[in-house]
């Protein structure tokens, strides 16, 4: 294949994203929450966890915990017993812990809409903080990249690199800043849905037409 121009991929991202609106109009953040702090827990916990059994815990969780104050009293051995179907339950119960005593302590009990504050919490990566301020507050800070995005931003040639980092740097530079919210929660759910990694339907995708399929093994 020819290397493809800038202006072309940049073409060929606009017609993707036309096609995601089309396909997946009501794309949007699977991580049950109710309000800001119960979106961060929800994000720490989906690490390396399906959004559905994020949910699950979630739903009695929440309950128990509804605020940044309540986790940030909370008894760490409980927090552990509730999340941990979750996987990593102990890295994951102490980063809550102790981001939500910090909000607490160094946000008035409100978890921080700016990108660098975010990043000072606990267990907070780029991608926790971008889903927060995305979601949350309607904050374009930075496309998410998670192993949906990952995957799929490469099978499109968008990016050829697999560090999380510079495939946000990639995906931000040919994106219009106002498509970054939506772009994320699409691909992730097109990624669900279709283009699976290990059985990629690419015989139904409406993508195909403008989707080099690179790394996808041809039958």
């Amino acid at each position: 294949m020819s290397k493809e121009t800038l202006k072309n991929k940049k073409q060929r991202v606009k017609k993707v994203v036309h096609l995601l609106k089309r396909y997946h109009p009501q794309a949007d953040c699977a991580l049950y929450h109710k309000n800001p702090v119960q979106l961060l827990v929800a994000t720490v916990l989906s690490a390396q966890c399906t959004d559905k059994r994020v949910n699950q815990v979630t739903k009695t969780l929440f309950k128990k915990y509804p605020t940044a104050k309540t986790f940030a009293s909370a008894n760490l051995r409980e927090l552990e017993k509730e999340i941990h179907s979750t996987g990593f339950f102990r890295s994951k119960a102490q980063n809550i812990k102790a981001a939500c005593q910090k909000i607490q302590k160094d946000f008035k009990g409100k978890v921080p809409n700016r990108l660098e504050d975010l990043l000072t919490l606990p267990g907070v990566g780029r991608k926790t903080a971008h889903v927060v301020l995305g979601t949350a507050f309607q904050i374009s800070s930075g496309v998410v990249v998670d192993t949906h995005v990952r995957r799929l931003s490469n099978r499109l040639n968008f990016t050829n690199s697999n560090d999380p980092k510079k495939i946000e740097e990639d995906l931000n530079y040919l994106l219009p800043k106002k498509e970054w919210i939506y772009f994320s929660h699409a691909l992730i759910l097109h990624g669900r849905e279709v283009c699976k990694a290990r059985a990629p339907r690419c015989n139904t995708c409406f993508l195909e037409e403008f989707c080099p399929k690179k790394g996808v093994k041809r039958k």
